[in-house]
C-alpha cells in the first residue's frame, strides 16, 4: 500500500491533448504546434529532455521547474522537406515526473508541391 501511496506525491505531467493531426500539408511545409500540458502532481516538474524519432521534428519546452498546478507547453516544429503520404512523429518527453517519460504524437499528410510534376521534363 505504500508504493501506491507513493505515485500520488511527485511531480505528474498530464497533456491536455496527445496526438495532433495537421491532416493535409504541402511538401516543404513547415508546421507546429505546441502541447499543452499540466503539472498535477504535489512537486515541480522538470523537464530533462526531449526526443524526438527523427531531425524533420524540432522540439522546444520550459527549462524552469512547472510548480505543481501551473501549465507550460511543449511545441514542435515539423519540416515535411523531402517527406511524402502519412506521417506520425512521436515526441518523447522525459521528467522528474512519477511518468517520467511520456509521448505525444504529430500526424500529418504530406501532398506534393503543386506542380511539381511539371518540372520534370524541363
Amino acid at each position: 500500500m505504500l508504493a501506491m501511496a507513493q505515485s500520488t506525491n511527485g511531480a505528474q505531467i498530464v497533456f491536455e491533448e496527445a496526438i495532433h493531426d495537421f491532416g493535409d500539408i504541402t511538401q516543404g511545409q513547415v508546421v507546429t504546434y505546441s502541447f499543452k500540458f499540466k503539472n498535477a502532481g504535489s512537486e515541480p516538474l522538470i523537464i530533462s529532455n526531449v526526443l524526438t524519432t527523427c531531425g524533420c521534428t524540432v522540439p522546444t519546452w520550459p527549462k524552469e521547474p512547472i510548480a505543481p498546478g501551473k501549465k507550460g507547453e511543449i511545441a514542435a516544429s515539423f519540416n515535411s522537406t523531402g517527406k511524402m503520404g502519412i506521417q506520425n512523429k512521436v515526441i518523447t518527453i522525459m521528467s522528474n515526473g512519477t511518468n517520467p517519460q511520456s509521448t505525444v504524437t504529430i500526424k500529418a499528410n504530406i501532398l506534393p508541391k503543386p506542380g511539381d510534376n511539371m518540372k520534370v521534363g524541363q
